[in-house]
């Protein structure tokens, strides 16, 4: 048991012994065990209530939120009852935010929100592919172009094969789908968005991937055949290149790597308007007068996915709103109440809470937030994220990621102090690690494990609410969701009291961004 906060209650006891008595020499006691764990009982997170955590969740989780897609009004004030929460705990605004006035609290980010594709076609050869089937239009104006092709390998850098020596201006350009080293969603769609930034910087007229990564097709052309949002990089004035995808499974389409193949195109063009969003952000100062100067993180995606065809999930006309409880409400009412316990008795270091938007749409808070931190990075040791698809075992909480990170012992204290146990690693086969905003701080290299409900397998009780409309905060269990965040909170606090950092186990593939970060 920890014993760092009852120590200085207990320094002036003395034990009388019948030879030191009369030297009056006093003698430190040691805490027993039960004094210990009467004194970590009394630490603010045991008496977060049932009450208060039901009324965050039933309120950030109403329809009148209509779903908090990130751009839409439900989303904005989801962000501002976050904020007004903060101030109401007396969590400071981050370095670099107005203060003073209703931005408070506010990291905002201009995104682009790009319609969908009405029509496009592509001939190769005899072959016409057709939006829908065979490609997907990524980005670009109405387009209506033919020309020779030039392959550029996977056109990620100026130092490709396929670039060397070339001037593409005007050109169609071709390029390998993914990256070397892409194997999810996040690695792929950045790549992608890479090479079509360096395409458009070198004047070509359009790029074309040839698509045979590991997500599906039919994934991919379902996804990108409805509205997207995306972090902006261009401006009204700078429209992006036309950019394909294609299907090449079996390799169906590798002509297109030969010199002077051709191909026509013609597209409707995606219409892109801008959408403002924002990252809710505040600070609790650590205690310690060197520690204070080292940040724990507590991130939650506070976005879900809408009302009706915006979701791109199914519904009926009864009940069309994505509530999202589980997926993040939770989330989002477990670092609020995180903060209240930590705020109303500080930890060592100092805490930085992040409420971010955009997850569900491609992790765009946490991918904006990592790109343009508050505090810096290299001062932020560690973030404890949450997110979940929902639980179906009350007895646990899942965390993925415990094993690479560096805090087992504090995040098992912390589920053990509210009698709860802690299951690693849950529904590996679903590559979770690399899907939640977690990703986007490792991929930086701090060590950043998700904090979950409990789960060990996505079975039909997990499928049930994940992302479906019947996911309302009448369904949730309350009584386990109160020892949920007390446990977060008691973790949280272990880890920011903690003597030394949290490191990246040993040959973990985020391990060199962290010492590049952390400068080891």
């Amino acid at each position: 048991m920890q014993t760092k906060f009852v120590l200085s209650l207990l320094a002036g006891l003395t034990l009388a012994t019948a030879s030191t008595q009369a030297q009056n020499r006093p003698v430190k006691a040691i805490p027993s065990r039960s004094t210990a764990a009467a004194q970590t009982a009394k630490l603010p997170e045991f008496s977060l209530s049932r009450a208060e955590v039901e009324a965050h969740t039933r309120f950030l989780a109403s329809d009148e939120l209509q779903g908090r897609r990130t751009g839409e009004p439900g989303n904005w004030v989801a962000a501002r009852y976050i904020a007004e929460q903060f101030r109401l705990l007396g969590l400071k605004p981050a370095p670099g935010i107005t203060t003073g006035n209703q931005s408070e609290y506010f990291q905002p980010i201009t995104l682009e929100k790009v319609k969908a594709a009405t029509s496009a076609t592509m001939l190769v050869g005899k072959d016409t592919l057709r939006l829908g089937k065979e490609l997907v239009l990524m980005a670009g104006s109405p387009t209506a172009i033919s020309g020779v092709v030039i392959y550029i390998g996977y056109g990620l850098t100026d130092g490709d094969d396929g670039y060397k020596g070339r001037d593409v201006k005007g050109k169609i350009l071709v390029a390998q789908g993914g990256s070397p080293d892409a194997k999810g969603p996040r690695e792929i769609f950045s790549a992608s968005a890479a090479k079509r930034k360096l395409a458009s910087e070198k004047g070509a007229t359009a790029l074309i991937e040839l698509y045979s990564e590991s997500i599906p097709w039919g994934f991919v052309n379902q996804y990108f055949n409805r509205e997207q949002l995306a972090i902006s990089t261009t401006t009204d004035n700078d429209a992006p290149i036309a950019h394909l995808w294609i299907n090449n499974a079996n390799n169906q389409y590798k002509q297109l790597k030969e010199a002077g193949q051709s191909v026509a195109i013609r597209t409707s063009g995606r219409l892109r308007t801008s959408v403002l969003s924002a990252n809710v952000v505040g600070i609790i100062e650590g205690t310690d007068p060197k520690l204070k100067d080292e940040y724990i993180m507590l991130s939650a995606h506070f976005d879900h996915i809408g009302v009706g065809k915006q979701s791109g999930a199914p519904y009926q006309p009864a009940d069309s709103i994505f509530n999202g409880t589980r997926d993040n409400a939770m989330g989002t009412v477990a670092i609020l109440e995180a903060a209240k316990a930590l705020s109303l008795q500080r930890p060592k270091r100092s805490v930085l809470v992040l409420a971010l938007t955009g997850e569900e749409v491609g992790l765009l808070g946490s991918r904006y937030y990592a790109e343009h931190p508050l505090v810096p990075l290299k001062q932020t040791i560690f973030d404890l994220n949450i997110d979940g698809a929902g639980y179906n075992d009350t007895t646990i909480i899942s965390v993925i990621g415990l094993e690479r990170t560096g805090a087992r012992a504090e995040i098992e204290a912390g589920a053990k102090a509210v009698g709860l146990g802690v299951f690693a690693e849950p529904a590996p086969e679903q590559g979770l690690f690399d899907r939640s905003d977690n990703v986007s701080f490792a991929a930086k290299g701090v060590p950043a494990p998700t904090f979950s409900p409990g789960f060990k397998t996505f079975d039909e009780a997990i499928g049930k609410y994940y992302h479906q409309a019947i996911d309302n905060p009448e369904s949730l269990d309350y009584t386990y969701f109160q020892r949920f965040c007390q446990a977060y909170a008691h973790a949280a606090r272990l880890i920011a009291n903690r003597p030394t950092r949290p490191q990246w186990s040993a040959g973990d593939k985020y391990e060199a961004a962290g010492k590049s970060l952390y400068g080891q």
